[in-house]
């Protein structure tokens, strides 16, 4: 049990594997200007944790870890004023921190949650569902998307690809999905996919000119990094995007700009969702797009499993072994 001056976090003293994340005790002190204290109902789980746990995204040590999270305002610093002590709220924001049980923190990109969200919902959704917003909203390719284009998704089974799958059938794209197994083709065509394709048994990029009689599709949205940068290029039409916005097989290699010549003109993005979120009018009109599509049940967030907070260590050993599907919380 804690005290109410400290609280219970999950921390790295130094870049490692998941056993990097130890249990400590906080103090918890009260919000300044701009800042507010948030107690957390849950903590959303998420790949980004991971490489700022082994190092790939260096962060000062010792370093909180944890992206996103929800919970209810205890106390709002001088100058916030879209926040009020009681306020149930969600976030997705830096700084990393939210593996704890209540953190002061910058306001700017805490929104209020809606009382029909559930926080493990709040939690689960905020990075994820932000992360699809900025991909299908405005990370687009030059001659833009309508109803019936092709899009290309890595990871479809994971949080944010799920997501993806729902919110790009209410769009009318035809989302092309890969996925590791045929569980997991199975569920990302049973929320929204139109095609899927299991990478370990089938050539995703053959397979994708074949669904697409040739032609290619319009703009790729790839996590994954290493192992599918070099399939990607060769799935996109002349003048398609290649977004890449992950490293989950690794970092990307060094890109001969001339290969983007020589396949079409093509274009490539490295997007973060933190550049989106770097004022609070963008910040809430990006969240208010998102609930909305989660209040009419277009998009559904899939909470499937939830780990004590204690248990930070083992949700990163199952993420990482790519064991999860839809999304994770771990509850304070």
């Amino acid at each position: 049990m804690t005290s109410s001056s400290t609280v219970l976090a999950m921390q790295i003293a130094a870049p490692g594997g998941p056993e990097a994340l130890q249990a400590t005790q906080l103090a918890l002190g009260e919000p300044g200007p701009g800042q507010i204290r948030l107690r957390h109902h849950a903590i959303g789980l998420n790949y980004i944790d991971c490489y700022h746990r082994s190092g790939l995204y260096p962060l000062p040590l010792p370093a909180g870890i944890g992206m996103e999270g929800a919970g209810v305002v205890e106390a709002v610093g001088p100058g916030v004023e879209h926040l009020q002590v009681g306020d149930r709220a969600a976030y997705a924001c830096t700084p990393p921190g939210a593996y704890c049980e209540a953190r002061v923190m910058p306001a700017m990109s805490v929104v209020r949650l809606p009382e029909a969200i559930d926080f493990e919902t709040g939690a689960a959704m905020m990075l994820k569902g932000l992360t699809v917003q900025y991909l299908l909203r405005r990370t687009l390719p030059a001659e833009g998307l309508v109803p019936g284009d092709f899009i290309l998704w890595h990871a479809a089974a994971g949080g944010v690809g799920l997501i993806a799958c729902q919110w790009a059938r209410a769009l009318g794209l035809q989302l092309i999905a890969t996925a590791g197994s045929e569980a997991k083709c199975a569920l990302a065509l049973a929320h929204g996919a139109s095609h899927a394709i299991n990478y370990r048994s089938e050539n995703f990029a053959a397979r994708v000119r074949e669904i697409t009689g040739g032609q290619g599709v319009k703009v790729v949205y790839d996590s994954v990094g290493a192992d599918t940068f070099e399939g990607s290029l060769d799935c996109l039409r002349p003048f398609g995007l290649m977004v890449s916005f992950g490293n989950a097989s690794g970092p990307v290699p060094p890109v001969n700009t001339g290969v983007l010549a020589a396949k079409g003109s093509l274009y490539l993005t490295r997007p973060t969702l933190f550049a989106h979120l770097s004022s609070r009018e963008r910040s809430q009109a990006m969240a208010d797009d998102l609930f909305a599509q989660v209040l009419a049940g277009t998009v559904r967030i899939p909470v499937e499993r939830r780990y004590p907070l204690r248990e930070a260590a083992q949700a990163h050993r199952d993420l990482e072994a790519r064991l999860t599907t839809g999304c994770s919380v771990l509850l304070p």
